[in-house]
This record gives structure tokens, sequence and C-alpha cells, in this order.
């Protein structure tokens, strides 16, 4: 399976949805933000802001999934780095960083066929193989990788996994919505920085 570029770059989940909260499957259903999800949105937009105004230079360029939760979040964040006197950044979408189609599973609780999907033994009625998945996650990373830079990438779970798995990472792992994540390659491995702010 493809692997991921060994560049560093950052990552961001999107903020809490309602089908997030009450544990279903959410996949290409286009769910927006809550409450909770938007004030998550605030709070990652912050984080990057301060470390703007600290003089850094954390990416250049943010590249989000077309899913509402997703490119909201991506926006909370562009508009707080520039409302804070940092740079105007491109919002760029792509539509390769949709989440996994799940197919029949979508709106139904996550459940017993999850793992098996991750393992690449199982795949949903309609829904796109984990394999699938990979392929088509870690090339639009890499393709935009290999334009240079740093990026912020804003998108979803179950394609952080794939991510993960083109890093050679432990896959199965949950992600936090709106973390922000910095990912760098190391000789063997990557590390991964979460950026939580001091009130969370």
């Amino acid at each position: 399976m493809p692997k991921i570029i060994a560049k560093p770059y950052w990552y961001l989940r999107h903020g809490e949805t309602d089908w997030n909260l009450r544990g279903l499957s959410q996949g290409r259903t286009d769910i927006p933000l809550n409450s909770t999800g938007l004030a998550q949105a605030e709070r990652a937009g912050q984080v990057f802001s301060e470390l703007f105004r600290n003089g850094e230079k954390p990416f250049d360029r943010i590249i989000a999934s077309p899913l509402s939760r997703a490119l909201v979040t991506a926006e909370h964040a562009r508009n707080a780095i520039r409302a804070s006197g940092g740079p105007d950044l491109p919002l760029i979408i792509d539509p390769e960083l949709k989440e996994v189609c799940f197919g029949v599973q979508e709106g139904q609780p996550m459940g017993e066929w999850y793992d098996p999907w991750i393992e690449d033994g199982y795949t949903p009625e309609g829904a796109e193989s984990f394999a699938t998945l990979q392929a088509r996650a870690v090339n639009a990373v890499n393709r935009t990788l290999e334009e240079g830079g740093t990026p912020l990438f804003v998108a979803h779970g179950a394609l952080f996994r794939s991510l993960r798995a083109g890093m050679d990472l432990p896959i199965n792992v949950r992600l936090p919505n709106a973390v922000p994540l910095y990912l760098t390659p190391l000789e063997t491995g990557w590390s991964i920085r979460p950026c939580i702010p001091e009130s969370v």
C-alpha cells in the first residue's frame, strides 16, 4: 500500500457533530457541526493564531475536505489566523479528502463491523474498502506534499486512520475532534505532536 512522503504536515479533524455525539457512522453524509463543534473549531483557530503571533510559520496553506463539517472547521481556523494579524492563507478544497463512504452503515451506530473493515477483511455494502480509502487519502496528501511548503489538512477521523497506515503507525487509534496535530518524519517512523490549548 502507498506510504506518506517523509515531509512534515499538520492535520486537523473537524469539530463535533450531532452524529459524533450519538456514536453514528457519518461517512459521506454531510452532517454539520453542532454548537460544541463550532466552539472546538474556534479554539483550534486560536491555537494556530498563537503560533503565528509567536513568529512561527507553521503552515502556508489549508487543504480541506469539501464536506461541511471539515470545510467550516477549516474556515474558522483561517479566519482566526487572519483576525489575529496572521496571513490570509489559501484555503483549497480537495475532493479526495472526503471521508470514506460507509455505504449501508452510514447513520448506523459504530459497531462490530468497524474493526474488520479497518483490517480490510470486511466492507459494508456500498462502502469503500479500507485499502481503497488508504490509496486515495495517501495519494492526496502526497500530491500536496510534493508541491513543497507545509500544509494543514482539515478532514476526517477514518481518513486519518488510513494516513496512519501510510505512516506505518498503529491504525485503529481514535482521533479527537478539532485537536491540531503536527506530524514530522523521524529516522524511524513519525512523531505526532498534539497542540492542545491549556484551557481544554
